[in-house]
């Protein structure tokens, strides 16, 4: 009885001990974020939009003020009225940006999410059983690679045709190879430590092996990437927009607005500069905290 209370105490203690290690690895990996201004700035940028795009229906009006059109009202400046102006159809730019952010941060988070599943998964079975698995799988990510990934997204659009779902669906495909490679980068740089071992000697399974001890040890570049990647998405959203293989209007999409406004941009800059700062901040604030994360990650910077 003393010899399995003993074990029974032995087994808490450790598990307590590697608890208060996973928090401090965490409270330091925060510490380190915090001390990155920029990489707070970032965090700042992309928090206001995401509660922009939350909270639109509260901000303005999407039937009144960002699809209805008022000839009327067409091409005003910024006014008491209409704080950013409006368009060439007398809708108001400020509510436009506003659901704008709302369809690019979804179809950005929604593909990014959906791609890094895919890719964890892809990844995870390459890295892991290696060999003629390892091949294939990785010759034909390779070969995916080799197509850029907006000309690859275009060609999906174009064949599909456009809309949300399979602009989401054309992301989706094209940001895969990338996170598969980084993801079965990092599983090998893991696989053959003495933990590893050590549950396989257990008789651990392999699915249990990858999900509980593998990947999270190999997350931080995974969401570096994919903090980094959706910044990019963002930009072939409104690329795909912009030649109208994207959002359909009249759905307001910071690229649609830009192609929209680009034949009045000599008269009325407004159209195109206020669309295109709303996607700089976005590109920006992504990117800041992809660069802070990268930071805060690298073990080379742990006291």
């Amino acid at each position: 009885m003393t010899s399995i209370s003993d074990k029974m105490t032995s087994k808490s203690k450790v598990e307590v001990k590697s608890k208060i290690k996973k928090r401090s690895q965490l409270k330091s990996m925060f510490f380190r974020f915090k001390k990155n201004k920029l990489a707070m700035f970032g965090l700042v940028i992309l928090t206001l939009m995401f509660l922009i795009a939350v909270f639109a229906n509260f901000i303005a009006d999407y039937e009144a003020d960002a699809i209805s059109q008022n000839m009327q009202a067409r091409l005003q400046t910024p006014n008491r009225d209409h704080i950013l102006g409006t368009d060439h159809y007398g809708r108001d730019i400020f509510a436009r940006v506003v659901f704008g952010a709302r369809i690019s941060l979804f179809v950005g988070v929604v593909s990014i999410t959906l791609s890094l599943a895919v890719g964890v998964v892809i990844g995870s079975v390459a890295g892991y059983y290696g060999g003629k698995i390892d091949n294939v799988i990785m010759r034909l990510m390779d070969v995916l690679l080799a197509i850029p990934q907006t000309l690859m997204a275009i060609s999906i659009v174009a064949a599909l045709g456009a809309g949300i779902f399979n602009l989401l669906l054309a992301m989706s495909i094209s940001s895969v190879p990338r996170f598969s490679r980084i993801v079965r980068s990092s599983i090998l740089s893991i696989s053959g430590q003495e933990f590893i071992e050590a549950a396989k000697a257990c008789g651990t399974s392999d699915a249990r092996i990858i999900s509980k001890h593998i990947i999270p040890n190999a997350i931080g570049p995974i969401i570096v990437q994919a903090t980094l990647n959706m910044a990019s998405t963002i930009i072939s959203i409104a690329g795909l927009s912009f030649i109208g293989l994207g959002i359909e209007p009249p759905i307001p999409e910071w690229g649609s607005m830009l192609s929209e406004g680009k034949a009045y941009m000599r008269y009325y800059p407004h159209l195109v500069i206020i669309p295109g700062i709303a996607i700089v901040f976005a590109v920006m604030g992504l990117n800041l905290i992809g660069d802070g994360l990268r930071d805060s990650l690298d073990p080379r910077l742990k006291n």
